[in-house]
């Protein structure tokens, strides 16, 4: 089978998995796990044949004329270069262990099969935007990935937070794609071609007139996409989905789009210094706002949302330094270890009955109830906080390095401006980020109080998904030194100056937590908060659903508690009030968006009822009235019919004679 056969059966399979499983899950339920499963691992496994195969050599472009169009055509086309083929691993692998982590996180759950089929038919539009080498084909997929995430994050609809967060998901995003669609209509119209290489070449050769204009509109869907200021807001309300759900968009799909995206065009995107500098401002802003919102909240997977925010924005700062080599590099080591540190939160979720940090600092013995979950989730955070030797620190390290070389003289093209603003911001968003991170790992593991209620055993299949996930994250560092051959050749190594001032912050962070910490530990056995929700007998998607469904009501918000045990209360003071909220942008987009629009579509209402109706409404009210005098005269009388014909013939005798007189 050659090479491109094998790469078009790896977002087939999925697809094909996801109708079978749509059409067989309520007759034939017995098939509904294998179809789930097996479809994805295959697509993994000939995913690295593919990988495998292209080696880091020379891109491998197939094309074949989808549609005429009578203008710009369409092409059915896959490009496959170093890039393509290590990103579509990844997406494999995490499917895979996502939809094996289902089958006994939502055993019992009577929509497992939508679910699984959902799943899988997302795994398959992200397969097909990183295969993709047309962008109407490539926006195919995007869109796909949108409507399968309105339905998953809104799978426990019978929640008021699941429905506003899949809505609000959908809306957020679409509002990025309307300019992304223009953007890409746009691009085609200067370049000729919707295809990707030929973009790229009317990029080298000047033929893109306005590359500024294009690359910002672009830019408004990726933001939406991958969750960046200012259109971030519904990734950590989409927390409200099943723990696997969050897994993968956060990992391996949705949000990585975006950022793969901007890396397959980024000569267009250095074309216009401007846009650059929009880039890195954006990621800056993103990178240290997600930072600090995660350090206030109380929901555990509210915390690792705000981190998947924060850890974009240092891929979107790579590429705003001109370095999609590092860009990409930390795409593939965070969407190992994130995916580990959502799995494991949906394990300590079912073992401690809350998805409350504050709870949970209230309960002992949690991280001796879940040793895989524990020694996991500790390497990660480890991975999430830079920490050497682990994957996140050799990444993050290759953006501080990319922004670095940027700053000085020999950085053609682009701006240093940009350069400075993603160092500056990359340095103080890894002392936040490893502060936000020790504070998790404190309070999930380290609890003061009595235990935690039996929840029962964790099913081993989650278990060992924890420990498959746990070798690329504790290992994938290592390959610094052997991704440039599959990229564009650029060092992905450490350098000394940002290694040292990168893990030095990450240092501060970790113990100015760890003394926060101390200071306010003792506080928790004396303000009791919250509540659990024990289901031993039951699936461990049941804990989660009623704890989304009761945190408000327990907790009192749905981002945080009022709990004076918190360190993370303590390191930011009065700036916790705000961070909780998220700097209230919501509150902002309600008051000068949503109310406008609500007005208006009341206005439109009130105008269509009173005004266009009433129109309507006179049309039909003239003849009935009409009709209605009319009947009066109707009697069936003989008598009154020869009258009225006599008073008639009269009056129009009278007006014949006064006519012929002159009168």
């Amino acid at each position: 089978m050659t090479t491109t056969t094998t790469a078009v059966l790896v977002p087939l399979l999925p697809f094909l998995g996801a109708a079978a499983g749509l059409l067989l899950g309520r007759r034939a339920p017995g098939f509904v796990r294998p179809l789930a499963v097996l479809p994805v691992l295959a697509a993994a496994v000939l995913a690295v044949v593919v990988a495998c195969r292209q080696g880091g050599g020379e891109p491998l472009d197939a094309a074949t004329r989808l549609t005429p169009t009578g203008s710009v055509p369409i092409d059915l086309a896959l490009h496959l270069d170093g890039f393509a083929v290590l990103v579509a691993v990844l997406v494999g692998v995490v499917a895979t262990c996502v939809q094996l982590y289902s089958t006994a996180y939502l055993r019992d759950d009577p929509r497992y099969p939508s679910y699984a089929a959902l799943v899988s038919l997302f795994t398959s539009a992200m397969l097909l935007v990183v295969y993709s080498g047309d962008l109407m084909v490539l926006l195919v997929g995007w869109e796909i990935m949108g409507i399968c995430s309105y339905f998953l994050v809104g799978h426990y609809w019978e929640t008021e937070a699941a429905r506003s967060a899949s809505l609000k998901a959908f809306l957020v995003t679409k509002l990025g794609d309307v300019p992304f669609l223009i953007g890409t209509l746009a691009l085609a119209a200067d370049a000729g071609t919707f295809r990707i290489n030929g973009i790229l070449s009317a990029v080298a050769a000047g033929s893109i007139g306005h590359p500024t204009l294009i690359a910002l509109l672009l830019l408004a869907g990726v933001a939406g996409k991958s969750a960046q200021f200012p259109l971030h807001t519904w990734l950590p309300d989409a927390m409200a989905g099943p723990t696997p759900v969050s897994a993968l968009i956060h990992a391996a799909t949705m949000v990585a789009a975006g950022v793969y995206f901007v890396a397959r065009l980024l000569p267009l995107f250095t074309a216009s210094p401007a846009a650059l500098v929009v880039l890195a401002v954006m990621a800056a802003v993103t990178m240290i706002g997600s930072a600090l919102a995660a350090l206030a909240q109380d929901d555990i997977k509210r915390v690792l949302a705000y981190s998947t925010v924060g850890q974009l924005g240092y891929m979107t700062g790579a590429l705003a330094v001109g370095d999609r080599d590092a860009a990409v590099f930390h795409l593939i080591t965070h969407g190992a270890f994130k995916a580990l540190l959502f799995l494991g939160a949906g394990v300590i979720i079912h073992a401690a009955g809350t998805n409350s940090l504050g709870a949970m600092a209230r309960m002992g013995g949690l991280a001796k109830r879940i040793p895989d979950a524990y020694w996991t989730m500790t390497v990660a955070l480890l991975a999430l906080a830079a920490i050497p030797p682990f994957s996140g620190f050799f990444s993050k390290e290759a953006v501080l390095g990319a922004a670095e070389h940027a700053t000085g003289a020999d950085a053609h093209g682009i701006p240093h401006a940009a350069g400075w603003t993603v160092l500056v911001a990359g340095l103080l968003t890894a002392l936040l980020t490893a502060a936000y991170a020790t504070r998790l790992w404190l309070r999930a593991f380290h609890g003061k109080g009595p235990e935690a209620p039996d929840h029962g055993r964790q099913p081993p299949v989650m278990n060992a998904v924890l420990w498959v996930l746990f070798l690329p994250t504790l290992g994938l560092g290592l390959a610094a030194w052997k991704l440039p051959g599959f990229f564009d050749g650029r060092s992905l190594t450490p350098t000394l100056t940002t290694s040292v001032l990168g893990t030095g912050c990450a240092l501060v962070g970790g113990l100015l937590t760890y003394a926060a910490w101390r200071h306010t530990a003792p506080l928790a056995t004396r303000a009791p908060l919250g509540a659990v929700a024990a289901d031993p007998d039951a699936a461990p998607y049941v804990s989660e659903e009623e704890t989304i469904a009761s945190h408000v009501a327990a907790y009192g918000h749905i981002a945080g508690a009022h709990d004076v045990a918190d360190p993370g209360r303590l390191l930011l003071g009065p700036l916790h009030r705000h961070a909780v909220a998220g700097f209230h942008l919501d509150a902002v987009y309600s008051q000068f968006f949503v109310r406008p629009v609500r007005a208006a579509a009341r206005l439109v209402r009130f105008l269509d009822r009173e005004v266009v109706d009433a129109y309507v409404s006179g049309a039909g009210t003239a003849p009935r009235l009409l009709g209605a005098a009319v009947r009066r005269a109707q009697t069936g009388n003989v008598q009154t019919y020869l009258s009225a014909l006599l008073a008639g013939s009269v009056v129009l005798a009278v007006a014949a004679v006064l006519v012929a007189t002159g009168a």
